[in-house]
């Protein structure tokens, strides 16, 4: 008897079909995006249809704010390469190329002449998974494009040639009737003129992507010369890329450089609580209370509002300053990880508490350090924690570190409540795999409930790839015995650094602390709420802040 398969059956098999395919390609070293090889990648996004990516099956129809999430994680001008080339950290950061970063995944990229474009790849296969998949989603618009500009018989429309004309112009730098122009783009991107010129107004507020006249234009133009001329796109990996890649180069680089500063400062015996978190929220929350005088957390999140703000006071300034003055030690990122990282040595704070409630060993030899860590990307998280907790080795000598918690503040996709809404997971699964993670969480509902944010407790799911959930998957994850909450994307790689430093390698403590909370950056079952719905903005104070006030007051009370 033949069994029919659920969507959300077809939908994992899609995933696996997608993440073999790109194995497969990377290893080969080569592909042609619309050659067979490109073909399996696209047919498997089209069958997977995420939700992130809006209209992408709709024949007609390109999907507008899809398009601009990925062209902000994207190069700037990436829609005119022909060709693009996956790279490892190879000296070209020393070469007269101007680098271009895009803000929202921040990676050194480089173009070269107008046809190629290289990106450097430093965050392992997560992030090569990520920007393949992003560029698919652009080689399956652009085919739309070029349907929707030429007819039957393969004759280019006037609405092309006036796109053409609009694109010459603007380039130019001549006036431009954007009313006039959104009417013609309409009918090439298939949707009506307010939602075309609504689009073109935010892609024109955009820092990363050019306008959205100019990206469509260069999307059609690539895709017909492809047709018409056979000038093949092509997505190719250095071979640098292919060595390093899984052998922990950059995390290991990363985390040598923290070690070596707590060994350099006398810190590195000391009790040492590790947190990963935004590189602003702990900064601010310990010297707000220490330089600022804040005694509960009201006081310390209007600081944060009044500093995100900005045009208010200088508060922020006021912070710093103390903070350099006071224990605080800024380590920019310089291996190539986009991971910055700080050290709070806490025997030089005034106050004798950390924050309000809390109290500080009076022996200075006794008085913690906080190791803070922004936020990794999926794979990256094992490959950075897991070097970061071993021993470190200098002139052949070995120092262990004395690491008393590890806490992981994280935003992640939630599949109950909204935007700013809180999770706290007590297991970690792992998507595609039989890998769980359970584990005692210090932190608990309970700790964060009567601040007007909806708080849900349950399993988080790690996925391979946010940009590949679609709303069958995430529905069964929900309503499964799994008892999903949310998904994001390091939670169990963190989780297996752990359990494997204190639980096999004996690198720490057995009974370390771990305190894991994530608040919600989208909901991507809700429509408009997913992630290509824009940043949380002033929304995500309080959950960021709370999380890290929690994580404090939970370790130091």
């Amino acid at each position: 008897m033949q069994m029919k398969r659920t969507r959300a059956q077809e939908s994992r098999a899609a995933i696996e079909r997608l993440y073999i395919t790109m194995r497969h390609l990377f290893n080969r070293g080569s592909y042609k995006p619309m050659g067979v090889s490109g073909e399996g990648l696209i047919q498997a996004l089209m069958v997977l249809s995420p939700e992130i990516y809006g209209t992408l099956t709709d024949t007609e129809k390109i999907e507008l704010d899809g398009l601009l999430y990925v062209m902000e994680r994207l190069p700037k001008g990436i829609e005119e390469c022909r060709y693009v080339r996956l790279i490892s950290r190879e000296g070209y950061e020393t070469s007269h190329l101007v680098p271009l970063v895009p803000p929202r995944r921040k990676r050194n990229c480089y173009r070269l002449d107008d046809q190629i474009m290289y990106v450097e790849m430093t965050r392992g296969r997560s992030d090569i998974y990520d920007i393949l998949t992003h560029l698919t989603f652009l080689y399956i618009e652009s085919k739309k494009i070029l349907r929707n500009s030429t007819d039957p018989k393969g004759k280019i429309s006037s609405n092309w040639e006036m796109l053409e004309e609009f694109v010459r112009k603007e380039r130019d730098g001549e006036e431009l009737d954007m009313e006039c122009a959104s009417a013609y783009l309409s009918h090439i991107i298939g949707r009506t003129f307010e939602e075309t010129l609504g689009a073109v107004k935010k892609f024109a507020k955009s820092s990363n992507s050019n306008s959205l006249f100019s990206i469509v234009y260069h999307l059609g133009k690539v895709a017909m010369e492809e047709t018409n001329l056979g000038l093949d796109r092509e997505i190719s990996f250095s071979a640098t890329l292919r060595e390093r890649i899984g052998h922990h180069v950059y995390g290991e680089l990363w985390a040598d450089r923290i070690k070596e500063k707590l060994l350099e400062k006398n810190l590195i015996h000391r009790p040492i609580h590790i947190i990963s978190a935004n590189l602003h929220s702990v900064l601010n929350t310990v010297y707000a209370h220490q330089a600022l005088g804040c005694g509960s957390f009201e006081e310390i999140e209007q600081v944060a509002t009044d500093i995100s703000v900005k045009s208010k006071n200088n508060q922020g300034k006021k912070i710093q300053d103390y903070a350099e003055k006071h224990g605080f030690i800024d380590l920019p990122d310089e291996s190539g990880t986009n991971i910055g990282a700080q050290i709070i040595d806490t025997a030089h704070l005034q106050k004798s508490s950390l924050i309000p409630g809390t109290s500080l060993p009076d022996d200075p030899e006794k008085r913690p350090v906080l190791v803070v860590m922004d936020y990794a990307f999926g794979e990256q998280a094992y490959e950075c924690f897991d070097e970061l907790l071993k021993p470190y080795s200098k002139n052949g000598k070995k120092y262990p570190l004395n690491v008393v918690s590890t806490s992981i503040m994280g935003k992640a996709g939630i599949l109950h409540g909204g935007k700013g809404d809180l999770m706290v997971p007590n297991s970690h699964v792992f998507e595609g795999t039989a890998d769980n993670y359970p584990f005692r969480n210090e932190l608990k509902k309970s700790d964060f409930e009567g601040y007007g944010l909806g708080v849900y407790s349950g399993s988080m799911i790690t996925v391979l790839g946010t940009s590949l959930q679609n709303r069958e998957i995430l529905t069964y994850f929900m309503e499964s015995s799994w008892n999903a909450v949310g998904l994001e994307m390091e939670g169990a790689h963190y989780q297996k650094a752990i359990q494997s430093a204190s639980k096999i390698r004996g690198s720490i403590r057995s009974n370390v602390k771990v305190l894991y909370a994530y608040y919600a950056s989208d909901n991507p079952l809700e429509t408009g709420s997913t992630l290509a719905s824009g940043a949380l903005g002033m929304e995500g104070v309080r959950p960021t802040y709370l999380i890290t006030y929690k994580i404090l007051e939970k370790l130091f009370k």
